[in-house]
């Protein structure tokens, strides 16, 4: 438990939950290949456990309770370690109630550098988060409430950055920054856009990427998700430009403005461009992958039940009146979402799919549903190959995919890491609500 000043200096201060008393918690940096040791001491008064999203690390050091550890209960402790295999931007955050835990403060940067990390003038996290809060700066109680869990989730009335509001960023003309953006929230989506700069993306969730502008010119970050910008300062000393997000229609607002100092360019022009070493991982092998069909329903306003619904064969009243009920008895049990038709309850249940060793995969993605989801699968990373049966021409590697309402999205991979692994929809309000399921490599 800590107070933090979420909002700034004159507003009441917020009672959070933290790592280490700070919210975000600690970033912890390391070499690639390095080990990292973490004892997890657990001061709340309910269980928890502490997850490395996105690291390729050994199955009993994934943090999911009862699945690959038992549960930290309070005033007990854990010893997290394991080898960063991968340069990039990872985070950590709890795995149990994370619906709660994570709203309330618990999340952390994890930052593998690179042996020889590229020539930049500042290396900067942005830690991305969004807050529900009450008048007086308190987090509103109100969590896995029927209208989150069944529509976008809980998204909050305050964002920050590195757990502030932040009204401005001090830059120099000439200078070149890079931006380790993390979206750390429940729900929210950014969709970040750099007024009068050209941001080139370098990585997607920690892997290097071959260096491209984004689409739109707008940065898009699903909950879970993170990408490296290189962001060349070009613009004139003195100026003053806003970073907007404006990713949900009607809700566009400004995130912080990048002021200039007065001082002269530091450089006339911008260096070479920069490309990240790749990182270590097995390529799948894409003609003999072994190929699953994986659906995600439910939720309010389920495409599938209105189809039925409004079938040429039509249905009797009868009929419907039992659809709606059997639909509001699920919402009541908290069976909101589903993956192949199937809602999961809590972390530990048979794997939905087994999978062998060294076999090469992909999962054919469909979003049935009428909201956004951001699929995370632990402990291994893929590449996203298609959307909606279009083959992309820059195949990208991630572990936390975006699929918009009706996308269908092709993701490939090597089962490489034995155990069995979480895939769910990191909008914490979707996986709480059956949006869950286990892989097993075995």
């Amino acid at each position: 438990m800590a107070r933090t000043a979420l909002v700034g200096a004159g507003a009441p201060a917020t009672d959070v939950w933290a790592y280490n008393a700070t919210v975000p918690g600690p970033s912890i940096r390391l070499r690639q290949g390095e080990r990292l040791r973490v004892q997890a001491v657990n001061r709340l008064a309910e269980n928890t456990t502490v997850h490395w999203h996105g690291i390729r690390l050994p199955n009993s050091m994934d943090g999911v309770p009862d699945l690959t550890q038992r549960p930290i209960i309070p005033g007990g402790s854990f010893l997290y370690e394991f080898d960063a295999p991968d340069a990039g931007t990872f985070w950590y955050h709890p795995h149990s109630r994370s619906y709660e835990q994570v709203d309330r403060g618990l999340a952390g940067a994890l930052i593998v550098e690179e042996h020889d990390p590229p020539d930049v003038d500042r290396d900067l996290v942005w830690v991305l988060d969004d807050w529900r809060l009450a008048a007086d700066a308190s987090i509103t109680s109100d969590f896995a409430n029927a209208m989150d869990m069944s529509h976008a989730g809980r998204l909050g009335n305050t964002v920050t950055i590195n757990g502030q509001v932040q009204e401005e960023l001090a830059v120099r003309a000439g200078e070149r920054l890079r931006l380790r953006l993390l979206n750390v929230a429940n729900a929210r989506i950014f969709g970040l856009a750099f007024s009068g700069h050209a941001p080139q993306i370098i990585a997607i969730d920690g892997q290097p990427t071959e260096p491209h502008a984004p689409e739109n010119g707008r940065i898009v970050l699903g909950p879970g998700m993170r990408i490296d910008i290189i962001l060349d300062l070009a613009l004139e000393p003195g100026s003053r430009v806003a970073v907007t997000d404006d990713f949900y229609r009607n809700r566009s607002y400004k995130l912080v403005d990048l002021v200039y100092r007065p001082e002269r360019a530091l450089r006339s022009r911008s260096s070479a461009e920069v490309r990240l070493p790749p990182n270590p991982l097995a390529r799948p092998d894409l003609e003999q992958a072994e190929r699953h069909a994986i659906e995600f329903g439910g939720g309010m306003m389920d495409p599938k039940m209105r189809r039925r619904m409004m079938s040429p064969e039509g249905m009797t009243p009868e009929a419907r009146e039992m659809m709606a009920r059997s639909m509001m008895e699920r919402m009541r049990a908290g069976h909101i979402w589903t993956i192949n038709g199937k809602a999961a309850e809590g972390h530990l249940h048979e794997p939905d799919l087994l999978l062998r060793h060294g076999k090469s995969y992909v999962l054919d993605m469909l979003n049935d549903t009428a909201w956004h989801h951001t699929m995370h699968l632990h402990g291994m990373t893929f590449q996203v190959v298609s959307r909606n049966g279009r083959t992309l021409t820059r195949p990208v590697w991630q572990d936390t995919v975006l699929m918009d309402p009706g996308e269908r999205v092709a993701i490939a991979f090597a089962a490489d890491n034995p155990g069995d692994w979480m895939f769910h929809c990191h909008v914490l309000e979707h996986q709480a609500s059956g949006m869950m399921s286990v892989v097993r490599v075995s």
